[in-house]
């Protein structure tokens, strides 16, 4: 019995076993199953995030041949006649736009490098697509378009430029000095209100896509009240064309290209050649453009009826011209002192929440508010940004102990730490521009600067723009 009674046991435990093993197979088969389904959709949505990462990049990916196909999309439209420009036949029938390559795609924004005519200019659009951009409500309605006047076209147009620039409609007349038809007039030419006929759909249509555009309103709007901003040359359906110039690169230590500057102003005056120099040392030439940033920082807080402010300085949004005259050629985040103070006035809790990119304003504790005028301003973020790594010892080298240029790195460190805005105990009184040690340094760096080039014996006066070989742009060539 017993025997028989163990192998009993032993049967009942080895059964026990087989359940055991049985259950645990069950259980791991279940347990692989799910690890192997959480794996499988772990891949599954790496690979689909992956895969629109892949597409958010390509869909803005600077190639040529997307470049050419906007072009070729565009010269369809007008083909179509649903765009028009007096750039539009040049570059679609007579081929006298060369293309060049793609610069780059930016948030949207479309820049391209060409040729008009052989000169190298701009090509821009803030949009890729020439129906991405909201059309005319008026043009909804039969033959309404036939119906208007110039003087229809002036106050819409007036209307959107007003909004884009941020301004009310007396500020937008003392802009212009003389009333909202003298501001459309440096907007579309003299032919605008002259015009004696009515607009086309197409030429409405890209009017319109041109003034929902806030870089291109500004450069129309102060190429003809100042000569630092790049001026456009011409249009065709929302692309429009600026002047090619020599950006500024952050590596560069001189930041501009000055070797290439001084070339092409050996080629506009007959003497490029292996024997031939420029008229100006690098350094010099250093000299004359600081003086020239002075320049356009005094005329953008002086000149309009609102102080202009730039809220994105780095040497990639400026470019100079053969005169050595300094140009901002990218403007998308430049703003009249109304729309400055709309973007600053917003809750904080510190004054790190009042920063927006290179404006800044100090935080109210106890309204728990930023101050809607601005702390710094565009002298001071110049000489923080680009005349400290200029005129740094590093740089100057052995010349770094002059005189001279001790007293201008002291003038430039004195200019960065100037806060040339307001104090909280003048915000409710009005006012603005530059207190007075603000411009106590501007004048001061303009004296040394000056002081340098005498030393140096410097020739000759720069500051003439460039004026497009005679071509005078009248937006739509009306």
């Amino acid at each position: 019995m017993l025997p028989g009674g163990l192998a009993s046991g032993g049967g009942g435990r080895g059964g026990g076993l087989c359940l055991l093993r049985w259950l645990g197979l069950r259980l791991w088969s279940r347990r692989g199953t799910l690890v192997f389904a959480l794996l499988w959709f772990g891949s599954w949505l790496f690979l689909n995030g992956l895969v629109l990462v892949h597409r958010s990049i390509l869909s803005d990916y600077c190639t040529d041949d997307k470049s050419k196909r906007i072009l070729q999309r565009l010269c369809l439209e007008f083909g179509e006649g649903a765009v028009t420009g007096d750039m539009c036949e040049d570059l679609c029938v007579l081929g006298l736009v060369e293309y060049k390559r793609c610069l780059y795609y930016e948030n949207g924004k479309k820049v391209i490098e060409a040729r008009w005519r052989g000169n190298p200019v701009i090509l821009k659009s803030k949009l890729e697509n020439f129906s991405s951009y909201e059309p005319l409500g008026i043009l909804d309605y039969q033959d309404t378009a036939e119906e208007l006047s110039p003087l229809d076209v002036v106050f819409y147009a007036t209307l959107e430029v007003r909004n884009s620039l941020g301004l009310a409609e007396e500020d937008e007349d003392e802009e212009g000095g003389g009333g909202s038809n003298s501001s459309l007039a440096r907007l579309w030419g003299k032919k605008l209100k002259n015009r004696d006929k009515s607009y086309t759909r197409a030429e409405l249509a890209s009017l319109w896509s041109l003034l929902q555009q806030e870089e291109y309103t500004f450069l129309r709007v102060l190429q003809d009240l100042s000569t630092h901003v790049a001026k456009v040359l011409g249009s065709c359906g929302h692309f429009y064309a600026v002047e090619y110039l020599s950006a500024g690169h952050a590596w560069d230590q001189n930041i501009f290209s000055l070797e290439e500057v001084a070339v092409s102003g050996l080629r506009g005056q007959g003497r490029a050649g292996p024997g031939a120099q420029w008229r100006w040392t690098a350094r010099e030439m250093v000299h004359r453009i600081a003086l020239s940033f002075l320049d356009m920082v005094w005329h953008f807080d002086n000149d309009f009826t609102h102080k202009l402010h730039l809220c994105d300085i780095k040497p990639e949004n400026f470019a100079i011209r053969k005169d050595l005259t300094v140009v901002a050629i990218d403007v998308d985040m430049a703003f009249f002192e109304p729309k400055m103070r709309d973007i600053l006035d917003q809750n904080c809790s510190s004054d790190d929440d009042c920063n927006f990119f290179d404006c800044s304003s100090r935080c109210n504790l106890n309204k728990r508010r930023c101050s809607p005028r601005r702390r710094n301003t565009n002298l001071q973020v110049i000489c923080e940004k680009i005349f400290r790594p200029w005129f740094s010892p590093t740089l100057l080298g052995a010349k770094a102990g002059l005189p001279l240029q001790v007293e201008l790195q002291r003038a430039v460190q004195e200019c960065s730490e100037t806060e040339g805005g307001v104090d909280e105990r003048e915000e409710d009184g009005g006012g603005g521009g530059e207190t007075g040690r603000g411009r106590g340094v501007h004048q001061r760096l303009l004296n040394i600067l000056t002081r340098l080039l005498q030393e140096g014996g410097a020739s000759g006066e720069g500051g003439g723009a460039w004026e497009g070989k005679g071509r005078i742009h009248t937006a739509l060539n009306f």
